[in-house]
């Protein structure tokens, strides 16, 4: 018979859980990881489709980038600058990009899971809130090295192009850091806490008075 296990600490590290994985995966996809020194667009194009001239910084992610065309409608074109892995600007960010897909992908895959331990609570005789646990502690660590090896790319062609030649590991030049890359640092630390949390979760609907309603035959249990 199936249990419905709703407690408050398990439904927010489920809830934590989500928005740690969500925030890495949108990071992850973004451009503004490194946003570039201002520069002006081309004179030919100025006023053209309402341009007004002004200066504008592109941005630079891991795999993609934005640049403002006046000459193009929307004005800004945003898309991938490497068509496949080889590709990719730095071997620093090669490195980066692994570690980050690998932690994102543990971090979606215990995300799922956490939605089905209100019905579930283990897995091979093993609690489920530990094992994901164990999972978001490797998927922050997982997050960390990538956070850490992605500033050694800063010195590659493709970001002096945009960060000009003064730039270099560890180094910004005339860049300055994005929304994404403080995103991506936030959802590493969000792993972490979730890690923690889930041992919380686990004692909250392994508590002895869930014991008790489970004896007295209820299905669905509702515990702050």
């Amino acid at each position: 018979m199936c249990h419905v296990i709703v407690t408050c600490r398990s439904m927010l590290w489920t809830l934590l859980s989500i928005v740690a994985a969500f925030s890495e995966l949108i990071a992850f996809m973004s451009t503004d990881w490194l946003v570039g020194f201002p520069r002006a667009p081309d004179a030919v194009f100025s006023g053209v489709h309402g341009s007004t001239g002004e200066a504008y910084r592109p941005t630079l992610g891991i795999y993609g980038r934005c640049l403002r065309l006046p000459h193009l409608r929307r004005g800004v074109l945003c898309g991938p600058y490497a068509a496949s892995f080889v590709e990719i600007a730095s071997g620093f960010w090669k490195a980066t990009s692994i570690f980050l897909a690998a932690g994102i992908l543990m971090l979606c895959a215990v995300a799922f899971i956490s939605v089905f331990t209100m019905c579930f609570q283990s897995i091979m005789k093993k609690s489920i809130f530990n094992v994901c646990g164990l999972l978001q502690a490797i998927a922050g660590l997982f997050l960390m090295v990538g956070l850490l090896l992605y500033p050694a790319g800063w010195g590659s062609a493709k970001a002096r192009l945009y960060c000009g030649p003064d730039a270099g590991p560890y180094r910004l030049g005339l860049c300055s850091v994005g929304w994404a890359f403080y995103t991506a640092l936030g959802g590493t630390g969000l792993s972490f806490l979730c890690a923690v949390f889930s041992a919380q979760a686990e004692v909250a609907t392994s508590s002895d008075k869930v014991q008790e309603e489970i004896e007295e035959g209820k299905s669905l249990i509702c515990l702050l």
